[in-house]
């Protein structure tokens, strides 16, 4: 189990930073793609399903359902942490469609 947790903090992480940091601002095209966590979390989830046989943090057998799997996951771990959590801190959205931030 915590191979899976790993898997998932890692692949926020990775989504994380190539949509959104400033180290590949100058590389990111600017297509809506690269900006859209849940499309970028599902190509870091098969990326860390292909490279897993060379670490030792998680290990995922490879085969075509585990690959997409891994992909489904990466992509749903992103998207959801990425709604909740901003450079502000944790969002709460209230009645109203107003966003308050806790710091």
């Amino acid at each position: 189990m915590s191979g899976l947790l790993e898997f998932c903090i890692a692949s926020y992480g990775l989504t994380t930073l190539l949509c959104y940091s400033r180290i590949f601002n100058l590389i990111r095209p600017s297509y809506y793609f690269f900006h859209c966590p849940m499309c970028v979390g599902f190509w870091v989830g098969i990326l860390f399903t292909l490279i897993s046989p060379l670490t030792d943090i998680f290990n995922i057998n490879f085969n075509f359902y585990n690959l997409l799997i891994s992909g489904c996951i990466s992509s749903g771990v992103s998207y959801f942490f990425g709604m909740i959590i901003n450079d502000e801190g944790v969002k709460i959205s209230l009645q109203g469609g107003n966003k308050n931030v806790i710091k």
